[in-house]
């Protein structure tokens, strides 16, 4: 039963919910599943409430590769359900995998169901950095240079290449891209604000300046 772990999260979280309603908290809760619809209605009384979905590709294979979570398409669908029902919510592009992210295609995808999009660069630590690397060299072979550029080595260059390529976009698409900053406030109808964390490490280092 591989989902029981997630079950009984769901239940706590739930019951948490319960024992906070009616206190004008407001809630923000981040998922990769679609159990949370359980709970739309319970969700929805909380004041500005917001549900984020983890959504880094369209491509079910590589999500599978990638986590035992639901499919994309299920969390879309939930993204939807709970923007159609007035409650906001955010698609958060992450971990983007260079070269394989489609961004463009995700916020196509989702734009018209969310009212914020992030983005957050992958970033490789410890053992997981071997496991990575060692996945793209047998599964991605091409992309085995880039990979070793940007981990390796340190070279920044693709994040500001996907940083150009993300203000030409979604200007494109008439979105509103900011870095470092979701506090842009906007009305519900209005399409979703995009914005890039692709240097949010610089966020601590600008905060000490100040």
């Amino acid at each position: 039963m591989p989902y029981q772990p997630l079950e009984e999260k769901y239940r706590r979280t739930r019951a948490l919910l319960e024992q906070m309603q009616g206190s004008g908290c407001t809630v923000s809760i981040a998922t990769k599943s679609d159990l949370i619809l359980r709970d739309l209605e319970l969700i929805r009384s909380f004041p500005n409430a917001r549900v984020s979905w983890s959504v880094n590709t369209l491509d079910e294979q590589f999500q599978k590769d990638m986590d035992e979570a639901v499919s994309i398409e299920r969390r879309l669908a939930a993204m939807e359900a709970f923007h159609d029902a007035g409650v906001r919510t955010t698609c958060f592009i992450s971990p983007i995998f260079p070269g394989i992210t489609d961004v463009p295609a995700i916020i196509r995808k989702a734009k018209s169901h969310c009212n914020l999009v992030w983005l957050e660069n992958l970033n490789l630590r410890g053992g997981y950095k071997t496991v990575i690397l060692d996945y793209i060299a047998e599964k991605y072979t091409g992309l085995a240079p880039l990979y070793e550029a940007v981990y390796k080595k340190g070279d920044r260059s693709y994040w500001a290449m996907l940083d150009e390529e993300m203000r030409r976009f979604t200007r494109e698409e008439g979105l509103l891209y900011v870095r470092n900053d979701d506090s842009v406030k906007r009305p519900f109808e209005e399409p979703p604000i995009v914005v890039n964390y692709f240097f949010h490490e610089e966020i601590i280092p600008s905060a000490k300046k100040k």
